[in-house]
């Protein structure tokens, strides 16, 4: 396994769309776990192709904490739906097929890092693809699973969360990397974030 660079916004790429897989090939597996290996190394909770310059449908997704300073500490903050998805999700092609209701939550992303802001999305969704194996798979996803699929999905269509925010918060979000740049490490050790997906 290596880990892969992840695309900053404004990079070009991230506008890109995936294109659907025919078949999961062995190199189509190995960038999986490359990916599942970046997103666990960045502290992230979803990660999809785009994200790491390469155009497939493809995404991974594991919020179950990974260690002491996790901010999604406790199972017990998960749904019962939650609790019965296997983690890590890998998933190629992924479509939605159901939505209901409507959430919000303080979203950030491995592409826009240190910046958080408040995203509305579908609260429950059904979803089908190619898992690992190719073989067809399906979730029913609520909670911060149904979420971060979500928010992962936009990256394969070319969207990062900025783009669900208002014109204002999204451009001052915009001028704040323009002008400043990211936050480095250790001004992120400092402060306590939300979940990156």
């Amino acid at each position: 396994m290596a880990l892969l660079d992840v695309l900053k916004f404004p990079d070009s790429r991230l506008r890109h769309k995936g294109r659907k897989v025919d078949e999961v090939t062995p190199e189509l597996k190995k960038l999986a776990q490359d990916m599942l290996e970046t997103m666990y190394h960045e502290k992230g909770i979803g990660l999809a192709a785009i994200q790491v310059g390469v155009e497939v449908r493809l995404l991974v997704i594991d919020i179950r904490p990974q260690g002491e300073n996790d901010r999604y500490e406790q199972e017990d903050g998960m749904s019962d739906l939650e609790k019965q998805v296997t983690q890590p999700i890998v998933i190629f092609n992924p479509e939605i097929t159901k939505k209901e209701g409507k959430t919000t939550y303080d979203e950030g992303c491995l592409s826009v890092p240190g910046f958080y802001e408040s995203v509305v999305r579908s609260k429950y969704i059904e979803v089908k693809g190619l898992g690992l194996d190719g073989e067809p798979v399906e979730y029913k996803l609520d909670g911060l699973l149904s979420i971060c699929m979500q928010h992962e999905m936009d990256h394969l269509d070319g969207k990062v969360f900025i783009d669900r925010l208002s014109p204002i918060k999204s451009n001052r979000i915009k001028a704040k990397i323009k002008k400043f740049g990211y936050p480095t490490a250790e001004d992120e050790e400092t402060e306590e974030e939300p979940v990156t997906v």
